[in-house]
C-alpha cells in the first residue's frame, strides 16, 4: 500500500480518536459543572475599575459584607436556606456596601443581587471549579468593569477564620459534605476535567 495513503489513514484515525476523546471530556466537564451548580452558591464582587484604588475598595467591600454575612451563615445547613438568607438580607447587604464605599470617600452606586452568573474556570486554594453558570450573590461597585473577586458562599468557604486566600480544614469538610466523592475529587488539585494535550496544544483552548 502506498505510504502516503497509510499516513493519511493514520492521520484521519488519529483525528477521529482525538475528536471522540474531546467530546467525552467536554461532556464530563459539562456534567460536573451542572452537578456543582445545583449544590453551591458563590459570592462575587466586581470592582468599579482596575485602578489600584478601586481594586483596594473592592476588597474592603468584600470584607465588610463578609463580616456582616459571617454570623448569618453559621447556622445555614442547605443551599435552600442559604438562598433564603441571602435574598432576605439583600437590602442590608447593599447598605453595608454603600456605607463602606462612602467611608472610603467614594460615591459609587452599588448593586447586590442573587443571580445566575457566567463564570470562567476559577481556582480557590487547591480547588478548581469549571466554567459555566452558577447562582451567586453578586455585588457590583460603580461600573463593575474591574477585575472581580469570588469565593464559595455555600458551603461556607468564604468566611472561615477570615481567611480568603486559603481554604482551612473546616471549609474543606463543608465542601466534602455537600459533594459526592467523585465531585469532590474532580474539583481538588486543579480539577480532573482540565485536559492538556502535550503535543496537540492547539486543542487546549477548548478546555480553558
Amino acid at each position: 500500500m502506498n505510504i502516503k495513503k497509510v499516513a493519511g489513514y493514520l492521520a484521519v484515525g488519529a483525528i477521529v480518536c482525538v475528536t471522540a476523546f474531546c467530546g467525552l471530556c467536554y461532556q464530563k466537564r459539562e456534567c460536573l459543572q451542572q452537578e456543582l451548580a445545583d449544590k453551591i452558591l458563590r459570592f462575587h464582587v466586581l470592582a468599579n475599575s482596575d485602578s489600584e484604588a478601586d481594586q483596594a475598595l473592592k476588597l474592603k467591600v468584600r470584607d465588610a459584607v463578609g463580616g456582616y454575612m459571617q454570623e448569618k451563615m453559621e447556622q445555614v445547613g442547605s443551599l435552600t436556606e442559604c438562598e433564603a438568607v441571602v435574598r432576605n438580607a439583600l437590602p442590608e447587604i447593599t447598605a453595608v456596601a454603600e456605607r463602606e464605599i462612602a467611608d472610603n470617600g467614594y460615591d459609587y452606586p452599588v448593586q447586590a443581587e442573587l443571580a445566575e452568573i457566567e463564570f470562567p474556570v476559577k481556582t480557590y486554594g487547591s480547588y478548581t471549579f469549571p466554567s459555566g453558570s452558577y447562582e451567586a450573590l453578586e455585588i457590583t461597585i460603580g461600573e463593575g468593569k474591574g477585575h472581580n473577586w469570588w469565593c464559595v458562599m455555600f458551603p461556607n468557604m468564604c468566611f472561615e477564620n477570615s481567611m480568603y486566600e486559603e481554604v482551612d480544614e473546616d471549609a474543606k469538610e463543608a465542601l466534602r459534605e455537600v459533594l459526592t466523592d467523585e465531585e469532590y475529587e474532580a474539583v481538588l488539585n486543579s480539577g480532573n476535567y482540565r485536559v492538556r494535550f502535550k503535543y496537540l496544544s492547539f486543542l487546549n483552548r477548548f478546555f480553558e
